[in-house]
């Protein structure tokens, strides 16, 4: 899936140290000019942190001239300790000054590293895309009219009875078919790597090869790609236009609701020392809330 051109300039201008493009589908780049003399400080750190650890035929581990211990460690090993001390504060800057608002944390790519240079160092992430709900309730209800189930073949003159389920899945077909939302590349990559890798695992524990499991499901690398990159935008686009309704609608969870789901995984004691953190606890948040919004979306799917 290719991206549009940029609408800002992709390098720094000059006495600048940072510049933000911004693709059409919302992926943002952001370019660093990194001073060399700040290279040297924090390289100066990263190798004194580094030989710590390494161990030289002669000397006490952690107690070789830094010349030799150093001889130890890979160059790339230095450069990537050396932008982990430097990135994240560029990285807090060009979000403050640009007033981004990132989806995903960043991919890094080194530029340029010449010796006695600035380095140039390249971010790229996305920031949420704008979802444009429309008249999403008469969407859904005009869908679920359209998909009424007629069996004339055998003389009925009454539609088949929905099951909650089948009313969920109009509504959701209604939702991703209508709703305007533009996704970033980017996001889709990162869920489609993700649902690949977990797909790898599984077929690697059953014993398998990835050939072996293509052959027998009948698809090639590149269909089981589409149609991972299908899901994932379905997943994702579903997800945002739900975060979005339930911000319209007022739709909130409440401190009993939250602790009444977290008393129901008492039975699982594991999962229940899960939820006890706050981060967790903000998941189970955000899934109680969009299953209000599904089940007030059902409610729109009339028999």
């Amino acid at each position: 899936m290719a991206t549009k051109k940029t609408t800002t300039s992709k390098t720094p201008k000059p006495g600048k140290d940072i510049a933000v493009a911004k693709l059409d589908d919302g992926t943002v780049q952001i370019t660093f000019i990194i001073p060399y003399a700040q290279i040297v400080k924090e390289r100066t750190h990263v190798e004194k942190e580094l030989v710590e650890n390494v161990e030289v035929h002669g000397f006490r581990k952690g107690k070789a001239p830094l010349e030799k211990a150093l001889e130890k460690v890979p160059e790339s090993t230095i450069i990537e300790h050396t932008l982990q001390h430097i990135l994240p504060a560029l990285l807090g800057k060009a979000m403050t000054e640009e007033k981004l608002r990132l989806a995903i944390y960043p991919k890094f790519e080194l530029l340029k590293a010449n010796p006695d240079e600035d380095w140039m160092v390249r971010a790229i992430s996305a920031e949420l895309p704008e979802v444009e709900l429309g008249d999403y309730k008469k969407i859904i209800k005009g869908e679920a009219a359209s998909s009424s189930l007629w069996t004339p073949d055998k003389g009925s003159k009454e539609p088949v009875k929905l099951t909650p389920d089948q009313k969920q899945q109009i509504a959701i077909k209604a939702l991703l078919d209508h709703v305007k939302i533009t996704l970033p590349y980017i996001l889709i990559e990162e869920e489609t790597n993700s649902r690949l890798g977990q797909l790898l695992e599984r077929i690697e524990r059953l014993g398998l090869k990835l050939e072996s499991y293509l052959a027998s499901v009948g698809k090639t690398g590149e269909t089981l790609r589409e149609e991972y990159e299908k899901q994932a935008k379905d997943t994702l686009s579903l997800d945002l236009i739900l975060q979005k309704i339930a911000d319209t609608e007022g739709i909130a969870v409440s401190s009993a609701e939250l602790d009444s789901a977290i008393s129901a995984s008492s039975a699982d004691p594991a999962l229940a020392e899960r939820l006890e953190t706050p981060e967790q606890k903000r998941v189970l948040e955000s899934i109680l809330r969009k299953r209000k919004v599904l089940d007030m979306l059902t409610d729109l799917v009339e028999e």
